[in-house]
């Protein structure tokens, strides 16, 4: 069975990975979608440098265009889903503990999502 790629939707509706990369330009948002194209044909065997892990469940990832670290942080879940959490733009040589608790709060929200859904 084939893993499937998906937007992490807040309460509202709103995808926030979506929104980030409809506000990059052209040519970072088509790096940024060739990697997540990565990720759905190769599922977990991404190799480095295109995924890796960050924390837990949470995994990141990687591309750059010029000087812009582009970072997509997801998780897989028992589904067989990448779910696309957060993205961002890294500034700095280590990714910010705010950011990696950006995708885990998501990542909870979707996983409690989840569990309500087959209780019902």
């Amino acid at each position: 069975m084939a893993w499937t790629v998906e937007f992490f939707e807040e309460a509202d509706g709103s995808a926030p990975v979506e929104s980030f990369l409809a506000e990059l330009p052209v040519g970072p948002c088509a790096k940024a979608l060739a990697i997540v194209k990565l990720l759905e044909e190769l599922g977990p065997s991404a190799p480095f440098p295109y995924s890796s892990q960050v924390q837990g469940k949470i995994r990141e990832l990687r591309t750059q265009y010029g000087k812009e670290k582009i970072r997509i942080l997801y998780f897989g879940d028992a589904q067989r889903r990448f779910i696309l959490l957060h993205g961002l733009i890294k500034r700095t040589d280590k990714l910010a503990q705010q950011e990696i608790d950006t995708a885990i709060r998501r990542m909870e929200i979707d996983n409690s999502r989840l569990t309500r859904s087959r209780q019902r």
